[in-house]
């Protein structure tokens, strides 16, 4: 989908309507004794960042969430059941956390528990108003240190029904977002026809997040993968790597704000030439490395690009279709290339020797690392993530249901930038300091990988394509 923030995903004017849990699940969960299954290190470390920043005095909302459209004035009935359906199938939607002392402890409600409530909010006939009312809403209801942490919503119109869905970001990552809009569709339409949806079991994320930490409990600090991490922290003076350009971000002061820039890169013949060149060295995943690797090297300088490359930890196909925080990183260095073609090939190498990292959970690692990584930032680190999109059922269907997945942008001292491969071509956007050095160099950079995809496309496969910059 297109990534967005909700100031840009086409609101409309008509009549919101919310759902959340009722009074009786949130008084059901109150009552649950522990769940023994644990969070996963990534939920706990979201936590405890969140709750860190807040005792800083700072307010961060890091929620996620999907928007999409149903045809026409939808019937309330069957899009509640729709959404408790669906709510239902994932079992991460309904557990959550508490504090013992300095520990988390889990609890997770029986699905016959689980009602929501209808609240009819009102009639906005002005799209700011109702982008104000969004935002400050979503804030509150999806609050990584409350519970419930989402919320549902729509506004009705005669023509159609634009639905919302916010989560804490414990709950859900990018494929999660995705697959909601055709899930929710598919059974939205049952219900109107009077029929249901069947299917096969969905693996639940909670399930996951206990058989990943007892994998990663199992290792100590002379495990292989903490050496790893180890000397590349060191590499990268101590730290997680930034985005290794001039941010305009003062070290030790306060907390930037940030913007979003959002943007079509290029179209879809360009990125399946770009696909086609880089399909030897691994595909359009290495491309891009490979390309931000040039970039950053022209604007910044450095001789090596740091980063950590997310990749999704769905390893097995229980998992495929379920709701949940599937991600891991791992750590790749690229020296400054001579020419595109040998960029591709130290990422290619870089990939191969470090991709199973990201299968241990980096703040189990930190741990282990006994260094003092006390959060002071949402983000850790800086990423460029590519996810070619097209695979996910109903993706043919994102632009007539003018479908987005949206991100909360509010502060933080790194580049989160995303690079999505769609039917209509690659789609960009990221999250940045909102400072005038930072916009002049992302906009150098956006540029300069435009540019070199561009190029790509246009010469031979065999010709070495040397970047190009605005």
């Amino acid at each position: 989908m297109r990534i967005s923030d909700i100031q840009r995903c086409e609101v409309r004017p008509g009549r919101l309507v919310e759902w959340t849990f009722s009074p009786a699940t949130v008084a059901a969960a109150a009552a649950l004794p522990p769940d023994p299954r644990p969070p996963a290190y990534i939920q706990e470390g979201h936590i405890r960042t969140a709750r860190s920043v807040r005792e800083d005095g700072l307010f961060v909302p890091t929620w996620l969430g999907t928007a999409f459209d149903l045809p026409g004035r939808a019937d309330l009935d069957a899009l509640e059941e729709a959404l408790r359906r669906w709510t239902l199938r994932h079992e991460t939607l309904r557990s959550g956390f508490r504090w013992a002392g300095d520990d988390m402890r889990r609890f997770t409600l029986d699905g016959d528990d689980v009602s929501l409530r209808r609240e009819m909010v009102g009639d906005f006939a002005d799209a700011d108003a109702l982008v104000r009312y969004l935002q400050d809403r979503f804030d509150v209801a999806a609050d990584a240190l409350g519970w419930p942490n989402l919320i549902y919503a729509a506004v009705v119109r005669d023509d159609s029904t634009s639905v919302y869905l916010a989560f804490d970001h414990t709950n859900v990552d990018a494929y999660s977002l995705q697959r909601i809009p055709e899930e929710i569709h598919e059974l939205y339409a049952a219900g109107i026809a009077g029929r249901t949806v069947a299917g096969p079991p969905v693996g639940s994320y909670v399930d996951f997040c206990e058989l990943e930490r007892t994998n990663a409990d199992g290792i100590d600090d002379t495990h292989a993968i903490v050496d790893r991490w180890r000397e590349f922290i060191a590499r990268c003076d101590g730290k997680l790597p930034s985005f290794p350009v001039d941010l305009g971000v003062r070290p030790g002061g306060a907390l930037p704000t940030q913007r979003l820039m959002r943007e079509w890169l290029v179209d879809a013949d360009d990125a399946a030439a770009f696909e086609a060149y880089c399909r030897p060295y691994g595909g359009s995943l290495v491309g891009v490395l490979a390309a931000t690797s040039l970039i950053v090297h022209e604007i910044g300088g450095q001789p090596v690009y740091r980063t950590v490359v997310p990749f999704h930890t769905r390893l097995k196909s229980t998992w495929s279709d379920s709701v949940g925080w599937y991600v891991g990183g791992a750590p790749i260095e690229v020296p400054a290339a001579r020419d595109f073609d040998g960029a591709l090939a130290a990422v290619r190498a870089q990939l191969h020797a470090n991709r199973s990292l990201a299968r241990m959970p980096l703040a189990r690692v930190l741990r282990l690392l006994g260094a003092d990584f006390r959060p002071t930032s949402p983000d850790l680190y800086s990423i460029v993530s590519y996810v070619d999109a097209r695979v996910v059922p109903g993706s043919e269907r994102w632009a007539e249901r003018n479908a987005y997945g949206l991100i909360r942008v509010s502060y933080g001292d790194q580049v989160c930038a995303w690079v999505n491969r769609l039917h209509e071509g690659l789609w960009f956007a990221a999250r940045y300091p909102d400072t005038d050095v930072a916009y002049k160099n992302m906009q150098r950079y956006v540029e300069g990988l435009r540019n070199l995809v561009v190029s790509v496309a246009a010469h031979d496969r065999n010709r070495a394509v040397e970047p190009t910059f605005s």
